[in-house]
């Protein structure tokens, strides 16, 4: 089973959108969601949201991204893990792409990097900074397309080495670097690319 954990602020216009998408997925799953104080409506729209497999905690106090991911871990029992912000700069159905590769790999994380095809079938990483994604491989020894990807599926047994210790609002970019510390066996799949929103920090 995957856990889908989301962590939201302010985000009432998408989250049920978000949520029924996700749900959509022919895949054995558990969605939670993790409303950080908002301000607006975020509470008032996932009360009216009545799924089986969906779990919401509601944060008393606004408390950051990274301590939202920490409480949808303490509440995960997927082996799974795929963490997904409200506003879906991830989009649900590359979960099956992320799933098929770690079925197929063995991986500990498997992450969606983001490519525009070319005329002849070429794949071309679409990343904002070339020339960081080069300074970042060669900083830590690793050959990776998409350092800010929004997109990561990994172990969760692999991710509550990592989880505890999330302090920074970038928490993706953290997480991957952490897994790279420990040696743990990242594989890059090709997904779709579209507008990233303003996201919860």
């Amino acid at each position: 089973m995957i856990s889908i954990i989301l962590p939201v602020f302010n985000q009432d216009k998408i989250i049920e959108t978000a949520v029924n998408r996700i749900n959509a997925l022919p895949v054995e799953k558990e969605i939670i969601v993790v409303n950080d104080c908002s301000l607006d409506n975020t509470a008032a729209v996932l009360r009216g949201i009545v799924l089986n497999n969906l779990k919401v905690i509601h944060h008393v106090s606004c408390r950051g991204k990274a301590a939202a991911i920490r409480t949808g871990m303490e509440n995960a029992s997927g082996e799974l893990v795929i963490l997904q912000n409200g506003n879906l700069n991830c989009n649900p159905s590359d979960y099956l792409k992320l799933l098929e590769a770690f079925n197929n790999s063995g991986a500990d994380m498997v992450l969606g990097a983001r490519f525009s095809k070319m005329s002849q079938g070429i794949l071309v990483p679409k990343t904002k900074s070339y020339f960081l994604t080069y300074f970042l491989n060669f900083l830590f020894g690793v050959r990776l397309h998409d350092w800010f990807t929004h997109c990561q599926l990994i172990r969760r047994e692999s991710f509550l080495g990592i989880v505890s210790g999330l302090k920074s609002a970038d928490t993706l970019f953290e997480i991957l670097t952490k897994a790279i510390q420990k040696k743990m066996r990242i594989i890059e799949v090709p997904i779709s690319y579209g507008q990233e929103n303003t996201c919860h920090s």
